[in-house]
């Protein structure tokens, strides 16, 4: 499991963070849609942090902060009564350094960091799968796999909780309850 050297994520002193990991057309993004509002019901202020694979824009070509971030704003911060937004231009980049994202959510103090993608990174992580995808599980091979949602059922390593990919309460039950664990859990399996 290669990833790009960036810093080493310092899992002491974030907020408890969980990765979602799965391959692509899983449901990453429609698991996490459904579990963000009930995790919110159970009190519960989450951040997503969520990985790209391809260049995008949430500017539109055209208007002041798009213009102005072409111009050479780094970053370019657009503010209004209801919502902010930074755009930073990264072309040093190979990849998103994940540590530097999470620092930027911290002083928001969210209770739990859910983490789309970034599934190399060494963090705890939920992994979804769905055999019908014919790809490969991740458990056997990533000892930061802390639970897997699967759906048929099956066989996971002793120390990983199973749950059922579509049992969506349950799954935000594991979810609201990983900050509670988070001071056990913040290290690989063995």
């Amino acid at each position: 499991m290669s990833r790009p050297q960036y810093a080493p994520l310092s899992l002491d002193d974030t907020p408890p963070l969980l990765g979602i990991a799965a391959w692509s057309g899983t449901g990453k993004t429609t698991l996490l849609e459904s579990l963000l509002p009930r995790l919110t019901a159970r009190g519960l202020r989450t951040a997503v942090i969520k990985h790209a694979h391809h260049g995008f824009d949430v500017d539109q070509p055209g208007k002041d902060s798009h213009r102005l971030r072409q111009a050479g704003a780094t970053p370019m911060l657009v503010a209004s009564r209801t919502r902010w937004a930074m755009m930073m231009e990264t072309p040093e980049q190979e990849e998103a350094d994940l540590a530097q994202l999470i620092e930027m959510l911290r002083p928001q103090r969210p209770d739990l960091i859910l983490v789309e993608g970034f599934k190399a990174w060494p963090l705890p992580k939920l992994e979804l799968y769905r055999e019908a995808l014919g790809k490969t599980l991740r458990v056997a091979e990533d000892p930061w796999i802390k639970a897997v949602a699967s759906h048929p059922p099956l066989h996971v390593p002793a120390g990983v909780d199973w749950l059922d990919l579509d049992d969506l309460e349950a799954i935000a039950e594991w979810v609201a309850a990983w900050p509670s664990r988070w001071p056990e859990e913040r290290v690989p399996r063995d």
